[in-house]
């Protein structure tokens, strides 16, 4: 009974991915396919392409066989076969790369054509070919990691005309492992979710205050101490220190060996990897293992998430020799495991009162010439590009290394708002956009009363709503964005998940699809389909966009008044202040809400017709005054 029940799902979702109903807007390209990120023109043809156990997938060129195996290997779960793969080309799937390159699709772009005897992917490069397969993916109901599971059902696509291209060269996300440590099975599956919404760059956060994630071996104590600290968990920053003789064995870290096979991974997924080794701050758990490269020698254990900003020293010493030569050896070493032409080397939030205070760093300004602490800094971060460009690679930096005066080369990542960004852009350096509002997902995503605890707020449209070039700064300058996912709140892979995505697809669809394509509605509906896929894939995900927005205002008199919203359209709230859950019977919300006197709660919940789509929300009213009075 439960194969026939799965096997009407699948059915189901067959029609609900090819056949969507919706009017035509002039906006979107993309009108009857959930295709995330959205390609820049679709037209829909007549028919559909049977894929069965005699479907072959040709290749042109036998540099295209990886890829072809990818897809199979992606697909034959669901389907229950393994698709046959051969050099040539036929009726079936052709993997096509174009003899006469195409000036109009470039490095990444593909044409996706179905009809009813043959589906053909053309592109100028392989990479172009594999993000046509992913749209192909997306064309196909939803594919079942598991093998339990297979079904003597018709797998089809609907005839259409694609073609495609990205906006951005730097589609990216981050993500933090000092913080919290992730298996290298964890990072390969992060490495596959973002490739398949055809983003191209991991930015691999690899060493903080909390923990050192990178065998170095000519430094073995960057993680024999460095990568272990005191286990605990509670709320950031509010934690205990290590206590006397506690043993260190929470953490971890990356072998080589892990690391050239997680950069081979995502190399067949034509994703770039770029490793982050954050200095001169940020490095507490450098200078544990190391203290002499350390201005006081005092700090002692890593940090577990208790607070020691400006208290426990966290900044290597700039004015000792001994630091540079310890940083060559970590970069020669960086270096010769990650192909990619960039190194982040952080350089944001460095706390610069040790250096103040230090002779080695005092004469080291006094020598050079430096007004201050901040030209310090730049001192350090363009003798690391000096460094980095003798072993052939370029640096990227938070927008922090502005100041002071930016190394001559260096590209910067700005978080802190656009404008440091701008201000970069002008001076003619390259730029990647991430500011926090639109792209820091450890923010929350929702009313933060029924989310994971956290900080701040970033929603799904403000993410969607991202525009990463700023009006007259030279969008060549610009390379892109990507989205960063800080893990002192995220413990674990699964809620990585859930704080990654919907987000994420947002963030993919602003770095790839045409900005004119850009339409909220639709994409929600297209979000909504990619929960299904979600769920069929068992991937984690958030639908934080269902909850109803609570604020509250002030009325006349200076009263509490509630404000109740939505982030998407076509839901109804309905509310109760008598300490009883909302129905879609209860009251429903229409205009501004008064607070019956004596009443000590106020509960919310939205619905689709009669069914509750959101989190139940239970708010203290003295709570929301208490908001309102600051």
């Amino acid at each position: 009974m439960k194969s026939l029940i799965n096997i009407a799902v699948i059915i189901a979702l067959v029609f609900a991915f090819t056949g969507c109903n919706k009017p035509e807007n002039k906006q979107v390209a993309n009108t009857k396919l959930a295709i995330i990120p959205e390609p820049e023109t679709v037209k829909l043809t007549s028919g559909n392409f049977s894929i069965n156990k005699n479907t072959t997938v040709y290749c042109n060129n036998e540099s295209l066989l990886p890829v072809a195996n990818y897809f199979n290997k992606k697909v034959s779960d669901a389907l229950g076969f393994n698709l046959k793969i051969v050099v040539g080309e036929g009726d079936g799937i052709n993997l096509i790369l174009s003899d006469d390159s195409d000036n109009i699709l470039g490095n990444e772009g593909y044409k996706l054509n179905v009809t009813k005897k043959s589906i053909a992917i053309i592109a100028n490069k392989a990479n172009g070919v594999f993000y046509g397969l992913q749209t192909l993916r997306q064309m196909l109901p939803p594919q079942i990691k598991s093998k339990t599971l297979q079904f003597d059902i018709k797998w089809s696509v609907p005839c259409a005309e694609i073609q495609d291209r990205p906006r951005f060269v730097w589609r990216g996300l981050m993500l933090d492992v000092s913080r919290h440590f992730f298996t290298k099975e964890e990072v390969k599956e992060y490495i596959d979710q973002l490739a398949e919404y055809k983003m191209n760059i991991f930015h691999w956060h690899l060493t903080d205050d909390q923990g050192w994630r990178i065998e170095i071996e000519s430094l073995p104590k960057l993680t024999e101490k460095g990568a272990w600290r005191a286990e605990r968990v509670g709320d950031w920053w509010q934690r205990e220190p290590r206590g006397k003789d506690e043993p260190t064995i929470y953490g971890g870290f990356y072998s080589h060996d892990d690391i050239r096979e997680v950069v081979k991974y995502a190399q067949e997924r034509f994703v770039e990897i770029i490793p982050e080794i954050d200095v001169p701050g940020h490095s507490l758990s450098t200078i544990v293992a190391y203290p002499e490269i350390s201005c006081t020698h005092t700090v002692k254990d890593i940090n577990v998430g208790n607070k020691f900003y400006t208290v426990d020293e966290n900044s290597l010493c700039v004015g000792n020799d001994q630091t540079f030569e310890y940083l060559d050896k970590i970069f020669t070493e960086i270096a010769a495991l990650f192909p990619s032409e960039y190194i982040h080397v952080g350089g944001d939030e460095c706390y610069k009162g040790f250096w103040e205070k230090c002779p080695k760093c005092q004469k080291r300004m006094h020598d050079e010439h430096l007004e201050n602490t901040k030209e310090l800094q730049s001192y350090f971060i363009k003798r690391m590009e000096k460094l980095l460009h003798e072993k052939n690679k370029k640096l990227i930096g938070w927008d922090e290394i502005l100041e002071g005066g930016l190394a001559p080369n260096a590209t910067v990542m700005s978080w802190r708002g656009m404008e440091n960004g701008i201000k970069a852009a002008k001076a003619g350096h390259k730029v990647i956009m991430t500011p926090t509002k639109n792209c820091y997902l450890d923010l929350y995503q929702g009313e933060p009363s029924v989310e994971p605890a956290t900080y701040s707020m970033s929603r799904l449209s403000d993410s969607y709503s991202f525009e990463p070039v700023p009006e007259g700064i030279n969008p060549k300058l610009i390379l892109g964005g990507q989205g960063n996912l800080w893990t002192e709140s995220v413990p674990n892979f699964w809620h990585a998940e859930y704080m990654t995505w919907p987000r994420g697809w947002a963030l993919a669809e602003v770095f790839w699809s045409p900005k004119e394509n850009r339409n909220w509605e639709d994409f929600v509906s297209r979000v909504e389909k990619h929960f299904e896929r979600a769920d069929f894939a068992k991937i984690n995900y958030a639908q934080s966009m269902y909850n109803a927005i609570v604020t509250p205002v002030s009325g006349e008199n200076g009263e509490l008044k509630i404000k109740l919203d939505t982030e998407i359209k076509d839901l109804d709230i309905y509310y109760t202040f008598d300490n009883t859950n909302p129905y879609y019977l209860s009251s429903k919300y229409e205009s501004l809400l008064s607070v019956p006197k004596n009443a000590s709660r106020i509960r919310i919940n939205t619905y689709k017709g009669e069914k509750p789509v959101g989190k139940l929300i239970s708010l203290d009213i003295g709570m929301l005054e208490g908001k309102l009075k600051k």
